[in-house]
Formats: C-alpha cells, structure tokens, sequence
C-alpha cells in the first residue's frame, strides 16, 4: 500500500460511512460546543490553559483507561481538578501561567505512566493522544450529548455577562457584573469541553478545535454576532471534513481536522489582511486633499 493510499483510500466508502454515525454525530455537536467556548477562549487569552487542561485530562483519561473504569469519566475528572486548579490559583495572568507550566508536563507524565502500565490494545493508548475515529460507542455519545447540553445550558444563563466581562473585565466589575465568580464557571464549562473534545481528537491536537476556528473567525470580523456563528461553523467543518476524509484512510484522525482547521485560518488570515490593506489605502486616498487645505490656512 503506497503512502497516499493509507491517507485517501476510498474503497468501500458508503459501508463504512454507515458504520461511523456516532462519530460524526460526536464531531457535529464538538463543533458547536467548540466554536462557542473557543470565542471566550480567544478573547480571555487562554489559549494556553486549553493545552494545560488537556494534559490532566489525557492523564485522567489514561488512569481510566488502567483501571477499567468510563474513560469519559476519568478525561472528566482530570479536565475539571485541572479547569479548579487553573480557575483558583490563576487570578493573574502571570500566575496563570506558571501554574499552567507546571500542570502540562506533570499531567502528561501522569498519563505516559498509565498507558506504559496498561497491558490492552497500543490502539487505545494512541488514540488517547491522536484521536481515533472508532472511538465513540454509543455509551460515550450519551456522556458528549448530555456534557454538551450542560454546557450549552450554562453558556446561555452567562453569555452576555460574561461577554461583558471577558472585553472589559473592569468597567464589567464597575457595573456590577460577578468578573470574579464568572472566572472559575467558565473554567468548569472550558474543561468539560475539553474533556469531550479529547473524545475525538486526543489531548495534543484539542487546541484545533478549541483555538483555532474561533481565531480564524476573529480574523475576517469583529462582530459579536458573526464571530461565534463563524467560529461554530468552522469547527464543525473542521471536525465532520476531518473525520468523513479520515475514513478513507488507516492514520489517526487528528490530521485530517488539524489540516482542514488551519487551511481555514489561512485562507481567513489572508482576507482579514487583505480587507485591512483595502481600509488603509481607502482612508490614504480620502486623507489625501486634507494636506493641501490644511497647508494653504498655515
């Protein structure tokens, strides 16, 4: 089999398409979770956190996987005691991000020791960290689907403030607006999402999903409306493209949706420069004439 065949092999595709509903329905609504919580994510800066959390989640997720325990369950607990950790000790910016130093490679190394001792399939251990696109069975659909509604549920009680407070933590606070208590709840939700796009993905490549589409949206517009919608609609196409071309192949399926996550940035990098290359020739030619009338009152 050449190198091209094991990335796009699609010999009996319809078969196994019927065999992946689970997965695609887990990429779709991974998507819509993603895009929205990658918003806060851009705009908070914790981008690095999202690294740091999935790390205790991968190595909750590898202690799970040891004992014989819900793997979900286990990615859960590792991504919350990381999202309190975080949320708690991580008040300031500098503090956070020592404490997110810290976090990555004890969680990682945790999670190395787990799979080292786990005696199953090495399959279970590589898709932990790369994704696999067999992974969700029904029960683990159940735990994303009911995850994603909690989360959902609360980013729509908390949306507008925490809007408010993640643009302008201060005169947020002035306002009245709980900066503080937002902090930490939006932590929690940041880590279950996590904890469900390591499901899918695996721990080292979450940041495509939870970075990435949001930061590609932020590039074409500023609008408060369009960006989340962008943002959803690139990570589900990143997420479903990924996993319907990841079955034509026999490598993990990280690739696929981090190769399709970052051809959207660049294309909407490339039209955000483009667009503001047109804004700063349009205000030269209308500043223009503003020389000559100043200059003759002088």
């Amino acid at each position: 089999m050449s190198i091209w065949d094991k990335i796009f092999n699609f010999d009996d595709y319809g078969e196994l398409l019927a065999l992946l509903h689970n997965s695609i329905l887990a990429g779709a609504i991974l998507g819509l979770v993603g895009g929205l919580i990658g918003v806060f994510v851009m705009m908070r800066d914790l981008t690095f956190a999202v690294h740091g959390i999935s790390e205790l989640s991968f190595a909750g997720a590898s202690f799970a996987l040891l004992v014989g325990m819900n793997v979900v369950v286990g990615s859960i607990m590792g991504s919350l005691l990381a999202a309190v950790v975080i949320g708690v000790l991580g008040v300031k910016a500098r503090e956070r991000s020592s404490i997110i130093g810290v976090l990555m490679p004890f969680g990682l190394g945790l999670g190395v020791l787990f799979l080292s001792l786990y005696p199953g399939r090495s399959a279970n251990k590589f898709g932990l960290l790369t994704g696999q696109i067999v992974a969700v069975d029904d029960p683990q659909l159940y735990w994303l689907g009911g995850i994603s509604l909690l989360v959902l549920a609360a980013l729509a009680v908390v949306w507008r403030p925490l809007m408010f407070a993640s643009v302008d933590p201060d005169i947020a606070a002035a306002r009245g607006v709980p900066v503080r208590a937002l902090s930490p709840v939006f932590m929690l939700m940041l880590g279950l999402t996590v904890a469900m796009a390591i499901q899918v993905v695996g721990a080292l490549l979450v940041l495509s999903l939870l970075v990435t589409p949001a930061a590609a949206a932020m590039r074409v517009t500023a609008s408060a409306v369009w960006v989340p919608v962008l943002s959803v609609v690139f990570a589900m196409v990143s997420t479903v493209g990924g996993i319907l071309l990841a079955l034509g192949g026999s490598i993990p399926i990280s690739p696929y949706i981090t190769t399709i996550s970052f051809a959207i940035w660049v294309v909407c990098r490339l039209l955000g420069s483009a667009r503001t290359r047109r804004g700063w020739s349009r205000r030269s030619v209308g500043a223009a004439p503003a020389a000559p009338v100043g200059a003759g009152r002088v």
